[in-house]
């Protein structure tokens, strides 16, 4: 059977933005994975940014998240565009803010589309523009008492 380029499914989804959020609670691996779930998507691209122990040779001992008021505006407004760009059948998006420790996850993207390649490229430049132009921003206790702000964008 000859492939189609005409097959809808090879097509962006007409509504494929499932899931974007800004949580305080901790964020779930399966509920991303479920929300991007489609028959049609051959590839699925999932990136989980998690909190590290160290940042520029410091040992990490707290770490916050605060965000903008206008940050799940924004949050879609990326995920819009990533969806315009790419053939996305599905996509998710969550961020946390409040207070986390070493190993939880403090972002979660993933992209499902018809093919590998292109879930890949689009769940690169979702969290890739979350980290840039979403207005949210990491506090950072080190261990020998010294504290800094990080913008994400």
């Amino acid at each position: 059977m000859a492939l189609s380029e005409d097959h809808p499914g090879e097509r962006a989804a007409a509504d494929p933005i499932r899931l974007l959020a800004i949580r305080e609670t901790p964020l779930s691996l399966d509920e991303v994975h479920r929300a991007v779930g489609d028959d049609a998507a051959g590839g699925t691209a999932l990136f989980v940014g998690t909190v590290r122990n160290h940042d520029g040779g410091s040992d990490v001992a707290a770490l916050g998240y605060s965000a903008h008021p206008t940050a799940e505006a924004e949050l879609r407004r990326v995920a819009e565009k990533v969806a315009a760009d790419f053939p996305v059948r599905a996509l998710a998006a969550v961020h946390r803010v409040g207070t986390l420790t070493v190993g939880e996850a403090a972002v979660i993207v993933a992209v499902s589309c018809p093919h590998r390649g292109e879930a890949f490229e689009a769940c690169r430049r979702l969290i890739d523009d979350l980290k840039h132009q979403v207005p949210l921003w990491k506090h950072q206790t080190f261990a020998d008492g010294t504290e800094e702000w990080v913008g994400a964008c």
